[in-house]
């Protein structure tokens, strides 16, 4: 999870967030009112999988941005297919969570010194500490959106901070895989031949056409 400046590798980030977005999508695809399971936190865990992984490929803000865009614009498709309105508890709050998600995530990775940042261990306290951060932006949701976050029923606690040990623990684990994926996949891309890594530059957006295609197959079945 470097800091160092770096130009931004928009393939992968494409085709991560494209993953990121149709996983989102596919895991909330029956959830048309509020959750009442853990469903949120696994997701949650996920989120920063990905994102950690853009982030070893390209630590930047406009990474950042992309991947929550695209993630956002699947949840957004989907909406379109189940004919929900954007103003909905399965659409909005969870584009919401993205964007506290990667926030939490940039934030926590500039706090954290290099010397702790950079060892699998720090990249643990690093996902456990985005998740605590994220889980505890979600329930302000409802100043964003309008409508509340999802409780655990018959009381006033919302499932974010209910579900927030599983959420930590699971982003602890799931922030050193995804910071280890993307720096594979920088290693690997330090190998290929121009034309080859030109070829992926010029494919990931028909990944993103790909993601969106079997979404609508699954709202088939």
């Amino acid at each position: 999870m470097s800091l160092n400046p770096k130009k931004t590798d928009w393939g992968p980030i494409l085709i991560l967030g494209s993953v990121w977005g149709l996983s989102e999508a596919a895991l909330g695809m029956y959830l048309r009112q509020c959750a009442s399971t853990v469903s949120g936190s696994l997701m949650t865990g996920g989120a920063l999988f990905f994102l950690a992984a853009a982030w070893a490929l390209s630590p930047r803000l406009q990474a950042m941005a992309t991947m929550v865009l695209l993630a956002a614009g699947f949840k957004l498709f989907d909406a379109l297919l189940l004919g929900l309105p954007i103003l909905h508890g399965a659409v909005a709050n969870p584009i919401f969570a993205m964007a506290a998600e990667a926030a939490a995530f940039v934030l926590i990775v500039r706090l954290l010194r290099d010397d702790v940042r950079l060892k699998v261990l720090g990249k643990g306290v690093a996902g456990a500490l985005a998740a605590l951060v994220a889980v505890n932006i979600f329930p302000l949701v409802r100043f964003a959106t309008g409508i509340a976050a999802c409780k655990v029923p018959g009381t006033a606690i919302p499932l974010s901070l209910y579900y927030a040990p599983i959420t930590v623990s699971l982003s602890a684990v799931t922030v050193p895989l995804g910071s280890l994926l993307g720096a594979a996949w920088s290693g690997a891309e330090a190998r290929w031949s121009p034309p080859k890594l030109a070829r992926l530059r010029r494919l990931s957006p028909a990944f993103v056409a790909l993601g969106l295609a079997l979404l609508a197959g699954l709202r088939l079945i």
